[in-house]
């Protein structure tokens, strides 16, 4: 493929050199550039690729994309050079043309918002496939082609690898693909100009706002809103209060699903929360665009606005009450809300509620079970804002009956001093908590003091399978930790 096949769809000032030149990839990393490359000067929060324009050089490449207003080093007379306003921009475009625009041959529905995300991809891809269809999932946790998992590095890849998954899944036979879109992805590019056919807005609150995120609340609503410009379809929360501003310039048709506003297009109705010894669970109605019951596997509120966003993705792809029942039944994701059996007596969890905000919606869905005790079982990351500690400590004091203060992962931190800052906000507070630092003990100790109908959450690390001490990353599943527990409590 030549270098002009590559920028037809974008505006470029070819410096020096032909763009008719043969290009055997694109690379955005320096350190994987090799002659019959061009490489992309993709401007980052923390390094430019401007700056390693002498090292590509050095290693055989002979075609650039460089960012207008940027100077350049002296090249090679050799060397094509390419100018264009905003490079990741290029780099979104270039890597969809390099691929065969793979968008195009697929089905691609983007889910945006600050909650919900992850557990709304889950519960479409087991709707999509319950109903015959081949499905792939870009998101938090994994990438999924086929048999294939590959762990995430962000909710939304860097441009090049969402198209090359793309591809993948179209070579392995897919023919849709659910995908997290976070505002970071939104805001640099890493979907630029992907045809989505259905964008989802799930919910909207502060957050990542902050050095290398958003500057405030409006770039973030903003950035959110830029979804509903390059989908067909777009599905937003009616009872979400940021829904009107998300609209704003949108270039798609429209529908809504809710739980209180009753002009929406899909609603749930009579909710009933299910309550048992080790299970928790939700069921209601649906009505509206789509009317029979519901039962969830998952508690919570929260879990009725997931499944009512994805039941409306699905009837978009002609899905019937057959599929989507047993589908949301056994859909699950590991580490959000994720139960445990460790006994008869009390319901044990994972959840990877790992700020305020997150744990203060996921403890006050689980006081809606009226546990006899809630126990919260959380450390914080170390090299990490501190008031999140604070706020941590303040959310579980006020809404656990005990907490125990435990690590996370440190980091290059000391784990103490990480409970001591947890100590200091949970001590606004009157919640119980005691101090157990290892985490393995922190847990096993909870599992061995659990009451008759108690909730225990052990939050923070949900699908994580590791502990990060010191910049090394030892082995840590919280489930191996639980099996070990019981196992152990079995030959005693």
């Amino acid at each position: 493929m030549t270098l002009s096949e590559l920028l037809q769809k974008l505006d470029y000032r070819l410096i020096q050199g032909s763009a008719d030149i043969e290009i055997t990839d694109v690379v955005y990393d320096s350190r994987k550039a090799v002659p019959g490359n061009v490489f992309v000067c993709v401007v980052g929060a923390v390094s430019d690729g401007h700056a390693y324009i002498d090292s590509v050089i050095g290693n055989g490449v002979r075609a650039l994309i460089v960012e207008e207003g940027h100077a350049l080093p002296e090249l090679p007379e050799n060397c094509t050079v390419v100018s264009v306003e905003n490079t990741r921009k290029a780099l979104a475009y270039a890597s969809a043309a390099y691929f065969g625009n793979p968008a195009e041959k697929i089905a691609v529905i983007g889910i945006t918002g600050t909650k919900g995300k992850t557990t709304t991809t889950y519960m479409v891809k087991s709707i999509l496939e319950h109903a015959g269809h081949k499905v792939g999932l870009i998101g938090t946790i994994e990438i999924i082609i086929g048999d294939t998992h590959i762990p995430a590095a962000n909710t939304t890849p860097e441009s090049y690898l969402v198209q090359k998954y793309l591809h993948d899944m179209i070579e392995e036979g897919l023919d849709s693909v659910v995908m997290e879109v976070s505002s970071q992805a939104l805001k640099l590019d890493r979907t630029a100009g992907l045809p989505f056919e259905i964008g989802v807005f799930t919910n909207l609150e502060a957050d990542h706002i902050g050095p290398n995120e958003h500057a405030d609340f409006e770039e973030y609503l903003g950035c959110k809103r830029l979804l509903f410009r390059q989908c067909r379809h777009g599905i937003f929360n009616a009872d979400d209060p940021h829904t009107q501003e998300m609209l704003e310039g949108h270039t798609c048709t429209v529908e809504t699903y809710g739980i209180d506003n009753q002009k929406a297009d899909l609603r749930a109705e009579n909710i009933r929360h299910v309550h048992e010894p080790g299970y928790l669970g939700v069921s209601f109605d649906l009505a509206g665009s789509m009317n029979f019951p519901v039962e969830l596997d998952i508690p919570g509120k929260f879990s009725v606005y997931n499944a009512l966003s994805a039941v409306a993705i699905c009837r978009h792809f002609g899905i019937e009450e057959q599929a989507i029942r047993p589908a949301l039944k056994e859909a699950w994701v590991k580490g959000r809300i994720e139960m445990v059996k460790v006994s008869d007596d009390f319901t044990l969890m994972i959840d990877y509620a790992h700020n305020a905000m997150a744990l203060k919606s996921l403890l006050e869905t689980l006081r809606d079970y009226h546990p006899n005790r809630l126990v919260c079982v959380f450390g914080c990351g170390g090299n990490r804002a501190r008031s999140r500690r604070f706020e941590m400590g303040e959310v579980s004091g006020q809404l656990a009956d005990l907490t125990v203060i435990t690590s996370d992962n440190p980091r290059f931190e000391e784990p103490e001093a990480i409970i001591e800052d947890i100590v200091t906000g949970i001590s606004k507070t009157d919640g119980e908590y005691i101090r157990i630092p290892d985490r393995k003990e922190a847990i096993a100790w909870a599992i061995h003091n659990g009451r008759p109908g108690d909730i225990v959450v052990l939050a923070g690390k949900g699908h994580e399978d590791y502990q990060e001490i010191c910049g090394k990353k030892y082995p840590m599943d919280e489930r191996e930790i639980i099996a070990d527990i019981l196992a152990a409590d079995r030959e005693k």
